[in-house]
């Protein structure tokens, strides 16, 4: 390792020798959380005009505090801030600007506040914002999914269980389902934002300060919804950090099932689906290839989160209180979290509108698999037989079916009264898809007009939410 002559850092009163230029490399995080300048600004201004509240500091100093730190945020947003390695984090590199702006007052800012404490803050303002900002996005996929839902209410598809043929319903129904998966993933993400709601700021390094601070005034201005009420809990928690990732991981686990389904589908070993150009790309060796890429790295990403999730967890397993430098890491794993299923999120809100359906082809798959013999064995429960026993009969009728190479509905009424005597001619709907899924006339049933009123709940639901 090699020694240089010291950068002056806020911290370094009490060394006397240069940070080696090989730590100061491996120790910054300059370089991914300077994202957090503005959260950062923001909770700086409202911890001197706290200061200047509570005679800390005087009202002129706080006004030439304030005006430093929000030149500095223009000029960051202007692009003509320098960041600097050796400066470490987005919070010294911020310090230290406002003392070469504004002069000696600027070294009150950090009176009665720890890096600990701010650092805290900070990703607590950025995340509350973001999980608003994420919001918004899981609502415009849900909004895509009941408009395709009303599209398609009556369109009758194969319902599958173990990926085979089971039992008709509608894609709009179809549809619907992932919209509940989603509204899921909304309430999710209101509770993990109502607990990312609390301000740290006031806990000092891990024990509070001797400042005659008024938290609930600080906690006024940035618009938090309660403050900490455990000074060592509050600077070392990232409960809120994994618990986003778990919220995460678990819309990237939905999207990834969604993208699944969608990747069979667009196969010609299906054809439930064509998919817009804009959204498939092309081989580079075979020309007649459509790939539904976006689908298949929305699949691939979710490994992403679900590792952020984990390394969350791995991060915080073995720490002891209070705060300890392993949280720098926390960051890196929350930013992608966060990226990666925004990006995803954006990719199925332009994906979905951009799903053709193939009504004919479902259809001809719905006639495969025998999908109506459980409507066989509920015509015969109706008639009287016990359900174990019309069980029995249909599923000798299939076996019957299978040999001669026909449908259930294709079966003559002679036929079908092989097994039963209670089989009429009144059996035919039954055996039909159309009178499979309409015979479904219940709230959370598959039949189209209970899509349609699922449909004008849900957009009901929506406008709710977009308030």
């Amino acid at each position: 390792m090699t020694s240089r002559q010291p950068t002056v850092k806020p911290w370094g009163g009490r060394f006397s020798a240069a940070t080696d230029s090989f730590v100061e490399t491996f120790t910054e995080s300059v370089s991914f959380d300077r994202r957090l300048y503005r959260h950062d600004i923001m909770g700086s201004i409202a911890h001197v005009r706290m200061l200047a509240k509570v005679g800390v500091i005087a009202a002129a100093e706080c006004d030439q505090i304030v005006a430093g730190l929000e030149g500095i945020e223009g000029d960051i947003e202007a692009g003509k801030f320098e960041w600097k390695t050796a400066l470490e984090d987005v919070h010294m590199n911020i310090e230290t600007a406002l003392v070469e702006r504004i002069g000696e007052v600027g070294k009150k800012l950090h009176t009665g506040r720890s890096r600990n404490d701010q650092v805290a803050t900070d990703l607590r303002l950025y995340l509350r914002d973001e999980t608003a900002t994420l919001r918004a996005r899981v609502i415009e996929v849900m909004q895509a999914l009941v408009n395709l839902a009303d599209q398609e209410a009556a369109t009758i598809m194969p319902g599958f269980t173990h990926m085979q043929a089971a039992q008709p319903v509608t894609f709009g129904h179809h549809m619907l389902a992932w919209y509940e998966m989603l509204r899921r993933d909304f309430d999710r993400l209101n509770e993990c934002r109502r607990r990312i709601d609390v301000m740290p700021l006031g806990s000092a390094a891990l024990a509070g300060t001797v400042y005659p601070i008024d938290r609930e005034y600080a906690a006024g201005l940035l618009g938090f919804a309660e403050i900490s009420r455990n000074s060592l809990d509050a600077v070392s928690d990232r409960d809120f950090v994994i618990e986003f990732c778990a919220v995460a991981a678990l819309i990237m686990m939905h999207l990834s099932r969604f993208s699944e389904e969608l990747i069979l589908w667009i196969s010609p070993r299906f054809g439930f689906i064509d998919i817009d150009d804009a959204f498939c790309t092309g081989s580079s060796i075979m020309p007649q290839k459509k790939n539904p890429d976006v689908p298949e790295l929305v699949r691939g990403k979710s490994a992403r989160v679900f590792g952020d999730l984990l390394a969350g967890l791995t991060l915080m397993k073995a720490q002891p209180l209070a705060y300890n430098r392993d949280n720098q890491e926390d960051k890196e794993i929350l930013f992608d979290a966060l990226d990666t299923v925004k990006a995803a999120l954006m990719a199925y809100a332009g994906l979905i509108p951009a799903i053709a359906v193939k009504p004919e082809a479902m259809r001809q798959a719905t006639l495969q698999g025998y999908t109506t013999a459980t409507d066989l064995a509920d015509y015969l429960a109706k008639k009287g037989l016990a359900f174990r026993d019309a069980h029995a009969v249909v599923g000798a009728a299939v076996q019957y079916a299978i040999r001669h190479g026909k449908d259930l509905a294709g079966l003559e009424l002679e036929e079908l009264r092989r097994f039963s005597d209670r089989i009429d001619a009144d059996v035919f709907p039954c055996l039909e898809p159309a009178g499979s899924v309409k015979a479904r006339d219940h709230v959370g049933g598959t039949a189209p007009a209970r899509v349609r009123q699922a449909v004008k709940q849900a957009r009901e639901e929506l406008s709710r939410l977009c308030v």
